[in-house]
């Protein structure tokens, strides 16, 4: 499950989709209200889910085991990615499905718009443990104190490296793992091989734009406060992560020749960079260890979690939520839904039958991040192997280890403008349009005044 950026040019759609929600009424309508929902009365005999599909067992097996909690109500997946210009418009025309399934860093736009019910009433009538989520999880899912969605999966990344092209050159995963950068600078140029100005192997991918938080955490910066008000763009922490992340490219030939190679690799087969020796080291997201055990199981690979400069794991959480729009017509069939999907034994008789069909198939199960902290935490005791061969036990370990060391961006009221703002920023730099000092003093601006805009609207609102 991967959380992307919009892309800018869906980001005006996206506000006006969402003004045209706050400025209707459900007044005349027969669906949920934020303040006129019995969660615990009986559901109705239909409901609808946008944004969700069965396409793996782990998606199958819970659906399969939520269907069958709600007994006689007949359930109708719109599968796929969430549209979500489809589904502010179908809220704001007062059409909304009865659930759907976001990123976890869309919901306090969500919420902030009037889009998506909170859910204090539903957790307490269907006894949802919320302890037993991962704080960063649930921070993401809160938006001004109050909860507005139930969070499914975790990613995190952790580093991965080629084993062989580090030992050639006299190093080791450590000298690759983010926590000195004076020795990824080092190892970038020992392991890069470029034949005049073509590359023929990537020293070190700084994995930008979309990693900007971690490099900023990891040097001591977070790019917003903790109370999701102030744009904190422009710390000097955040600018010095930039610099050296952009520097990596630059070693290599600039961004532009480092993204044209990556992009001729087979990232999701056997081909890709690890197998065929073009790629040195990079972070990159837990979920990638799957597709290299099962697509190129022999590859030279090594693993490590990402750490910052005090040595320490760290990882940069995303994931996904559900959230029981505004006007639903079944909400409490939602919520229902929602429970036995998320609770610690769904997770268990999924992950119990991935593990299964890993083991028919000769792979190594290393386990499922649910952003459930009680099922991660039972996956990997119960069903995790304590034997796994190398480098895969390796990763196991990277991975958990990250994920009890991840951080997350809290839920605001403009979520997308503000990670527009940064993203633009870095890809102004990697482009050569500015420079990174000029880039995130304008991204500063940009995602301030988006902010307080955002902010004075819901005071206003709430006030």
């Amino acid at each position: 499950m991967r959380a992307r950026p919009l892309a800018a040019t869906a980001t005006a759609t996206l506000v006006l989709a969402l003004a045209a929600c706050a400025q209707g009424t459900q007044d005349d309508q027969d669906g949920a209200t934020a303040s006129a929902v019995d969660f615990g009365a009986d559901p109705g005999d239909s409901m609808s889910v946008m944004g969700f599909g069965t396409g793996d067992e782990i998606a199958q097996v819970r659906y399969d085991r939520a269907v069958e909690t709600l007994g006689d109500v007949d359930v109708k997946l719109a599968e796929g990615e969430l549209d979500i210009q489809a589904f502010l418009s179908a809220v704001a025309s007062g059409n909304p499905p009865d659930l759907v399934y976001a990123n976890r860093d869309q919901i306090g736009t969500f919420a902030s718009r009037g889009a998506i019910l909170p859910l204090d009433d539903c957790v307490e009538a269907q006894s949802i443990d919320t302890d037993a989520f991962r704080d960063e999880a649930l921070q993401q899912v809160t938006f001004d104190g109050r909860v507005y969605g139930v969070p499914e999966f975790n990613q995190v990344q952790i580093t991965m490296a080629n084993s062989d092209l580090l030992s050639e050159a006299g190093l080791d995963v450590s000298d690759v793992n983010g926590s000195d950068r004076a020795a990824i600078e080092t190892a970038t140029s020992e392991l890069m091989r470029a034949d005049g100005n073509k590359l023929s192997v990537i020293g070190y991918d700084s994995k930008l734009p979309e990693f900007l938080p971690l490099w900023a955490k990891a040097g001591g910066a977070d790019l917003i406060s903790e109370d999701g008000r102030t744009a904190q763009l422009d710390d000097p922490a955040v600018l010095e992560a930039l610099e050296f992340a952009v520097g990596v490219y630059d070693k290599q030939g600039g961004f532009a020749a480092v993204k044209t190679f990556r992009d001729s690799a087979d990232f999701f087969g056997a081909g890709n960079q690890f197998a065929t020796n073009v790629l040195g080291a990079m972070p990159m997201e837990q979920w990638y260890i799957n597709v290299l055990n099962e697509e190129s199981p022999d590859a030279p690979v090594a693993f490590d979690a990402f750490r910052g400069s005090d040595g320490e794991a760290l990882a940069y959480a995303t994931g996904s939520a559900w959230g029981i729009p505004e006007g639903a017509e079944n909400p409490q069939a939602a919520c229902a839904f929602v429970k036995a999907m998320t609770e610690t034994d769904a997770w268990m008789a999924a992950a119990e039958e991935r593990a299964a069909a890993r083991e028919r198939d000769g792979l190594v199960f290393t386990g499922v991040l649910t952003g459930n902290e009680d099922a991660d935490e039972r996956i990997r005791s119960e069903l995790v192997p304590a034997d796994a061969p190398q480098p895969w036990a390796d990763a196991i370990t990277a991975m958990y280890e990250a994920n009890d060391a991840a951080f997350a961006t809290p839920a605001n009221p403009a979520d997308t403008e503000f990670e527009t703002a940064w993203t633009d920023a870095v890809n102004r730099v990697l482009n050569g349009q500015q420079e990174p000092a000029e880039a995130l003093a304008q991204a500063q601006e940009e995602a301030q005044s988006a902010l307080d805009e955002a902010w004075e609207r819901w005071d206003e609102e709430e006030g």
